[in-house]
């Protein structure tokens, strides 16, 4: 009778399951049909399928277990987090540059302000007001690259300043949930708090990447002939988890876990194959969420609040938009290009609603919030196509009516900045010594906390257990503490800074504070692990053997950063080997050549350039940006940067090799270049006026060439050499810097 009563009990139990998530499924299924069939975001179909099955609304059957949808969502997002690391690269990071970075923290500081500003004048709490400003600061990834795609602008330049942007916004989201968790938790604006939360983030950042990057893709690698698809995903899953448990255990937010390990996994020669394997797991989980989502939107709510929905959807738009242009325009790209981006990022998507979900789960924000949140976002996710339409017109209805002076100074600004692309010597050894430090002082404190927590509580009370868990904890840290305190870096630019006088000073107290960092580390091991007497004493004893060794730390070192270079560099190493596959029966082999930009058969048919012919060779495909022209017709044409297989014999591929060589321009060398930058002139010399261009030997004087001029409100581009130049023209000049600024 009682097992009777169990199964019945099991049943109910797992039947509101089934039919919750059957439920969801289906609703979701037809949404995802119909806004396909509109072309609208599929974000938006999930939405009200998740408003029709959810409790608000009475005209359709209705999930029963609540708490189990919210299972499944927190699930999702770490899913979500997970394949967002997959495709993300902290290699992409530091190739994103100063345009993107600027932009995003321009746009993120001023939107984090104008939410919580607004979030006071329509009276709610702080800690409503904090959330809602983060909220505000995010924009979506996915209905941007959706909205690129769909519009065909993803090629344009200004769309890799949004994508840059949003990889920095999304590193950004991640450090501010942490931020958020440390407020919510104290309910107090500390700023010590805030800096231990930033450095502790960082430290953990740091080891978690270091030793990831070290151990997983050489598990991954070791077992790859043993790992199916099916035990790809399962260990793929289980990596993923296993960072979530991590992050969550040293008091960080589990998605923070699941970017960091899909992020490391990235960086794996196996990170294309996991992204697919993942997807599907990806989307049901992802769909799950973002229908929890639209549960949550209560028409009554969002009647009670429609006008503060209105007041910061419009705050979203002009705010993100007027924001974001302005950080580009800071960063010193043109009008034009800055309007286009900062239109293109004005929505709140994704990570807005995962960062509304902390404050949920924190408790500190009010019911109403998230609601109001879902709302914006179905806004702005209509409006977004709207937006990077109307950018290009917007931009230049804005060039004809702002006045002449602000044009010309943004433009003036615009060319300048991108004149300066430079970096000092200094900048390159502050940097190097810096990353140096930090990296390794992580490394270094974090093998001495494991060992003193683990290790230390091992030998408590042994005569001997004591110096032996030091000595070993020693012997492991060393490699680091030589590479902390006497590894060479950025050799070149400090031989050059010791050259002059003034920088001598400062590059030695940097050296003496790697060694005395060292000490301090050394110190603090033995401290760990002896009285202070004992403990001084044996730092002499350590710091002797640590002088008399430095070769064979030198070599252990090496063979560990050799190590983990080879695994963060494998997708490249890889890559470099498929460019050459052999084709053994025939003695051929395919290889991949690049177009340089200075070669002058740019720009040619295949037929005309009759490489098989005269070579013997052919062309299997050509590669330009993320298009790929495969078996090309005799038509083709070859572009600058196009990426070339061409299949045949060691002798032939190596005559095509020659060929191509041959045919690039020579370029003079690094020391002999000038530095050329666009340059606009006012003219008001009367030794210029009423001259032609070619009169004025303008470019015999600037090694340059006149590009452009503007007259009385009217442009004229690449103007022909017989124009009359007339008294207050603005001429665009092309030329060397130096020659320039005397003329």
């Amino acid at each position: 009778m009682s097992v009777e009563t169990t199964a019945t009990a099991a049943a109910h139990h797992l039947e509101p399951l089934i039919s919750d998530l059957g439920l969801i499924l289906l609703t979701a299924g037809v949404a995802v049909l119909l806004f396909k069939k509109i072309k609208q975001p599929l974000v938006l179909g999930y939405l009200i399928a998740g408003f029709l099955a959810g409790n608000h609304f009475y005209f359709f059957p209705s999930v029963k277990d609540i708490k189990s949808v919210e299972v499944w969502a927190e699930i999702g997002v770490i899913f979500l987090l997970f394949s967002l690391g997959l495709e993300f690269s902290f290699k992409k990071l530091m190739k994103v540059g100063g345009t993107a970075s600027i932009t995003a923290f321009t746009q993120i500081v001023v939107m984090v302000f104008l939410g919580f500003i607004a979030g006071k004048c329509l009276g709610w709490e702080n800690m409503d007001c904090i959330f809602l400003g983060v909220i505000l600061s995010i924009s979506s990834t996915t209905i941007i690259l959706k909205t690129f795609d769909e519009l065909g602008v993803k090629a344009q330049k200004f769309a890799g300043n949004v994508i840059g942007a949003l990889i920095v916004q999304d590193i950004m989201a991640i450090l501010m949930m942490v931020l958020l968790s440390t407020i919510a938790v104290s309910q107090q604006f500390s700023g010590t708090d805030l800096v231990m939360s930033v450095l502790k983030l960082v430290f953990f950042l740091t080891i978690w990447f270091v030793g990831g990057i070290f151990f997983i893709p050489t598990l991954l690698k070791r077992a790859k002939n043993l790992l199916t698809d099916e035990m790809m995903l399962i260990i793929s899953i289980a990596l993923c988890l296993l960072m979530v448990i991590l992050a969550s255990n040293v008091g960080f937010s589990p998605a923070l876990g699941a970017f960091i390990m899909g992020s490391i996994i990235a960086e794996t020669t196996q990170a294309e194959h996991i992204e697919h394997l993942v997807k599907p797991v990806k989307d049901l989980f992802g769909a799950v969420f973002f229908v929890s989502v639209g549960m949550l939107i209560n028409p009554h709510t969002l009647y009670v609040y429609a006008i503060p929905v209105a007041i910061l959807t419009l705050i979203t738009i002009i705010g993100q938009s007027v924001s974001a242009t302005g950080g580009a325009l800071l960063s010193g790209q043109p009008l034009r290009q800055s309007v286009q981006t900062g239109m293109s990022l004005s929505q709140i998507g994704e990570f807005s609603f995962i960062i509304a979900t902390l404050g949920m789960t924190l408790n500190v924000t009010s019911d109403f919030l998230y609601p109001i949140v879902v709302a914006v976002s179905a806004v702005t996710t209509f409006t977004t196509p709207f937006m990077v339409k109307m950018s290009t017109p917007f931009s230049i209805y804005l060039e004809k009516k702002l006045p002449r002076k602000w044009v010309k100074k943004i433009e003036r600004f615009a060319a300048n900045a991108q004149a300066i692309k430079s970096v000092s010597n200094w900048q390159i050894v502050l940097r190097a010594y810096l990353i140096q430090i930090v990296i390794h002082a992580v490394i270094i404190s974090a093998l001495i906390l494991l060992s003193s927590k683990y290790i230390l509580p091992l030998v408590e009370g042994s005569k001997f257990g004591h110096g032996l868990a030091a000595l070993i904890t020693l012997v492991i840290i060393s490699p680091f503490l030589w590479a902390l305190s006497l590894r060479r870096v950025a050799m070149q630019q400090v031989e050059i800074l010791m050259s002059e006088r003034k920088y001598r000073g400062p590059i030695i107290m940097m050296i003496l504070l790697r060694m005395l960092l060292a000490l301090v580390f050394i110190g603090f091991l033995l401290n760990s692990f002896f009285s202070p007497l004992i403990a001084f004493v044996a730092l002499i004893i350590a710091v002797a053997v640590y002088i008399i060794f430095p070769k064979r730390l030198n070599a252990q070192y090496h063979k560990i950063e050799s190590h983990f270079l080879k695994n963060l560099n494998a997708r490249e190493i890889i890559k470099a080997k498929r460019r050459r596959s052999d084709l053994t029966p025939w003695e051929g082999h395919m290889s991949i050549f690049d177009i340089a930009k200075e070669s002058n058969i740019a720009g040619q048919t295949l037929e005309e350039l009759k490489i098989r012919e005269t070579m013997g060779i052919n062309i299997a495909f050509i590669k330009r940006g993320e298009i790929t022209i495969n078996i090309p017709s005799r038509n083709e044409r070859l572009f600058p940067g196009d990426e070339i297989c061409v299949i045949g014999t060691d002798a032939q591929v190596k005559e095509f090799k020659a060929y191509l060589h041959q045919h690039e321009v020579a370029v003079p060398p690094k020391t002999a270049e000038p530095q050329i930058v666009l340059q606009q002139l006012d003219l008001n010399n009367d030794e210029y006026i009423g001259k032609s261009i070619r009169e004025s030997q303008l470019r015999e004087k600037t090694s340059g060439l006149v590009v452009g001029i503007e007259r009385r409100g009217k442009r004229i581009l690449n103007p022909d050499s017989q124009m009359i130049l007339e008294k207050d023209d603005t001429l665009w000049i092309v030329g060397d810097k130096k020659l320039l600024a005397k003329l």
